[in-house]
């Protein structure tokens, strides 16, 4: 009997154990992806609406980095996004120029980013050189793949392709580069990170 008593005690302290290390392992697996979830940003534009984005610093964290910046400091507030083709993308974040420019993060430049330039990703906007990026990015209308590889990718629309849908289906350029006149320019009222 005695002998019956010690085991089911043992059994019993070997599933307590067991639900413990369960529980711990849980708990450390829980805060872990909380440590690594990916940024995410609101963008309200006037008269349009508003553009939920997720940001991959894991691909480009510089890039992720100035733009969450740049929006946490209130540079983008009042600005435009003053090129847009529609069936490509929409481009805005031409300010002043009061941020440095940052490496490209993009494979051309020996950064591997994976981040294919589909319908509603976001990416950073520069001239020729490769680390000429600063301030301004563009909001890909329609798939064009050509971009993968020379453009710094970081990251994508989640909720309010509509909204990219409608500004690029009314927007009315000037010029074969997507020039939008000054006044018919939709405007970014902010950009928040949530």
């Amino acid at each position: 009997m005695k002998k019956n008593y010690s085991k089911i005690a043992l059994i019993v302290a070997l599933i307590i154990m067991i639900g413990l290390i369960g529980y711990l392992v849980y708990g450390y697996a829980k805060k872990l992806n909380n440590n690594t979830q990916n940024p995410v940003v609101t963008m309200e534009i006037k008269d349009y609406g508003t553009v939920k984005m997720e940001l991959y610093p894991q691909m480009a964290p510089n890039t992720v980095t100035n733009f969450i910046k740049l929006a946490e400091n209130g540079y983008y507030d009042g600005l435009t996004f003053h090129r847009i083709i529609e069936g490509f993308m929409m481009q805005g974040g031409q300010g002043p120029t009061t941020s440095k420019t940052i490496k490209g993060e993009f494979l051309a430049n020996g950064i591997d980013n994976s981040i294919s330039h589909t319908r509603g990703t976001i990416s950073m906007a520069r001239a020729d050189a490769y680390d000429s990026g600063s301030t301004q990015f563009f909001i890909m209308h329609q798939d064009d793949t050509r971009l993968d590889n020379y453009y710094a990718a970081f990251g994508h629309v989640t909720k309010g392709i509509e909204v990219v849908d409608k500004i690029c289906k009314k927007a009315n350029p000037i010029d074969d580069n997507g020039t939008i006149k000054n006044e018919e320019q939709p405007i970014i009222e902010y950009i928040k990170v949530i």
